[in-house]
């Protein structure tokens, strides 16, 4: 169903996403003379943010819900090395590097909230299973 507790990490780490494109860290992303590090980091977090909302529907089909979680969780990770190597491509966590390192941490908690609702789907999936081998 829909209001289950795995929508809400979902619908978490979809913001997540969406709240790094405000950060210092995907404004130096763009400003960076490598142009491909902006664009990757720009096409893995629109990856991540479009499976994760494409699996909140498939809350019919858990264990292809799981699949496409494990592939936004794929492009999240890909992510969080864009923005790991753009942070430390800036000199590191410094006094005054505090902003990037807080888009950084956007893009983790958003890994974190698609590990739980990850860890929730199948709680949903064992508890149907058992629900079927009573019947």
């Amino acid at each position: 169903m829909i209001q289950r507790l795995q929508t809400v990490f979902l619908t978490l780490a979809v913001v997540l996403n969406i709240a790094v494109f405000f950060t210092p860290i995907f404004s130096r992303s763009i400003e960076d003379p490598q142009v491909w590090i902006g664009y990757g980091l720009i096409a893995a977090l629109v990856i991540a943010s479009v499976l994760n909302i494409y699996s909140i529907f498939l809350f019919k089909d858990r264990k292809n819900q799981i699949n496409w979680v494990k592939k936004a969780s794929l492009a999240q990770i890909i992510a969080i090395g864009f923005c790991v190597g753009v942070l430390f491509s800036l000199g590191g966590i410094g006094t005054y590097l505090w902003d990037e390192a807080l888009g950084t941490s956007f893009a983790g908690l958003a890994f974190i909230a698609q590990i739980l609702a990850l860890r929730f789907i199948n709680k949903d999936e064992k508890l149907v299973r058992s629900m079927d081998r009573i019947r």
